[in-house]
């Protein structure tokens, strides 16, 4: 499948070189060509481009910029992200530090960014992903307990089912929390997943939900 990544920071590419893994082909679109010349020097068989042409490119999509910057980047993309499945991996972390290992965030409870993001584009199918671990371990992630729990949500089932596959691939279980209501309680697990590393510089734990 062709996958277009909407950014350049460490998900950005951490996420395309584990599409790149699995056999898919990959644009990562950016502001900034520049910005991604060492990593396109070490997986050569990807392309760069600007959001609209990575948006293009994919047939489903990967958000993966910082919360404040998404509403400006899918504008940016246009309207090659109609109809598309997206995942999105971010977070709405305000630009203010933690305060004891715990990030602030702009949303409230009872809003998420999703929720924001769907609004916005009710033509594009969202699923709430990769946004409750680190880069480091978003890609075939080795413990001894198994596969480690990734959250999902988002209104339409059928996105949902492409991307647990994608998730299967990464090895992932997937807990599907429902409709783009859920982000309300995914997003937020992304403070408890850094208070460990802000107070204790232990970056490399997931969430493992168990079954009886």
């Amino acid at each position: 499948m062709n996958v277009g990544i909407l950014g350049s920071g460490e998900v950005a590419k951490t996420l395309g070189a584990g599409f790149l893994k699995h056999g898919h082909s990959v644009m990562l679109g950016t502001r900034d060509v520049a910005k991604l010349t060492d990593w396109k020097a070490k997986y050569p068989s990807a392309t760069l481009g600007s959001f609209a042409q990575a948006a293009t490119f994919g047939e489903a999509l990967v958000l993966a910029v910082k919360g404040a910057a998404a509403l400006d980047v899918l504008r940016l993309a246009g309207s090659g992200i109609a109809g598309k499945v997206v995942m999105d991996t971010t977070n709405p972390i305000a630009p203010a530090p933690p305060v004891n290992g715990v990030l602030q965030y702009f949303t409230t409870i009872n809003e998420s960014l999703m929720e924001r993001l769907q609004k916005a584009h009710p033509n594009v199918r969202f699923v709430k992903a990769f946004s409750s671990v680190g880069n480091a371990r978003m890609v075939n992630p080795t413990y001894a307990a198994g596969r480690p729990t990734m959250f999902i949500c988002g209104d339409a089932a059928a996105a949902k089912q492409l991307v647990t596959g994608i998730l299967d691939q990464f090895g992932w279980e997937t807990l599907d929390l429902g409709g783009a209501l859920a982000a309300r309680a995914i997003e937020p697990l992304c403070i408890l997943w850094c208070i460990p590393g802000f107070l204790h510089n232990e970056w490399t734990h997931a969430f493992k939900v168990l079954h009886s």
